[in-house]
């Protein structure tokens, strides 16, 4: 059965099948020109683990080529936007490579596991259709990856960030170094980066890395639709050339660093530091780094 909605999009049966996956890392709803992606987890504050890296990217190449959808909002469901990567859920992927004895059968297949975790976020800043971020609560890690790669960012008052990889011995190779300082410039993205601290919304609001900050989730959220429902009301196949005019001028400089970064950590990431990090976060204690 086909249905019309107000905006006369297809809705039941003949509507894209992505709308109603049974995803485990996303919820998705489209209306009036406008989809919203919500990260659901499954783990704890949305933190991204094996679900989120083999859906994102399908879900939003699909959103891609839907053409009833001319923009998307990104938000996380409960009070976080996400507490990044999914660290204990990642071991079967790391497992291998952290071994004393890795060899170049291991790092390679890493290599592999880095390449396809990138085209997770990839696909996010290659959507045509403009992405706003909705931001609230935590942001952490592998999820300032996530809406470095977003076209528009606004955050809630309760927004906190952090470029939180160097605390666990690891260089961010999901996107952060290669997108943020086009974002916030270099001098801001060595500062988060190199000290893994926190910042709060009012800070980012300061250093661009958000565009406004409001009282609370639900205002920032629809703050977010507003923006996208703008967006939507433009002429679509303009508003996709604006996106591929300005993709065009940042892609090869990302996509160098994206290459650098996952032979990189291939190479190097194996340390006895990275094992000290995992270690303390099972036990819930600081690490203690020793250059090794």
């Amino acid at each position: 059965m086909t249905e019309n909605n107000t905006d006369g999009a297809v809705t039941g049966a003949d509507a894209p099948a992505y709308r109603s996956h049974p995803y485990k890392a996303f919820s998705v709803s489209v209306a009036d020109h406008v989809a919203e992606v919500t990260l659901i987890g499954p783990s704890k504050g949305n933190a991204q683990g094996p679900d989120f890296w083999s859906e994102s990217a399908p879900l939003f190449n699909a959103i891609d080529a839907d053409p009833e959808v001319r923009a998307v909002v990104l938000t996380g469901s409960g009070k976080n936007f996400s507490f990044g990567l999914d660290l204990p859920a990642m071991m079967g992927e790391f497992g291998k490579v952290l071994a004393p004895d890795a060899k170049a059968g291991p790092r390679t297949e890493f290599h592999n596991t880095i390449k396809s975790m990138q085209g997770a976020i990839n696909a996010v800043a290659d959507c045509r259709k403009p992405v706003v971020a909705a931001i609230s609560g935590w942001c952490i890690g592998g999820a300032v990856d996530l809406i470095s790669a977003a076209d528009i960012r606004v955050a809630s008052a309760d927004a906190k960030f952090s470029v939180r990889e160097v605390k666990v011995a690891i260089v961010a190779d999901m996107g952060s170094l290669a997108r943020l300082p086009l974002i916030i410039g270099e001098g801001h993205t060595r500062e988060l980066a190199l000290t893994g601290k926190d910042i709060d919304a009012a800070r980012a609001e300061k250093i661009g890395l958000v565009s406004d900050v409001y009282a609370d989730k639900d205002a920032a959220l629809e703050a977010a639709h507003a923006i996208a429902a703008e967006i939507a009301g433009n002429a679509p196949l303009v508003v996709q050339g604006f996106m591929d005019v300005m993709d065009h001028s940042r892609s090869a400089r990302v996509d160098d660093s994206l290459r650098y970064v996952a032979a990189w950590n291939a190479a190097f990431l194996p340390s006895n530091d990275i094992t000290e990090a995992i270690t303390a976060v099972f036990e819930k204690r600081p690490p203690q780094f020793k250059g090794e």
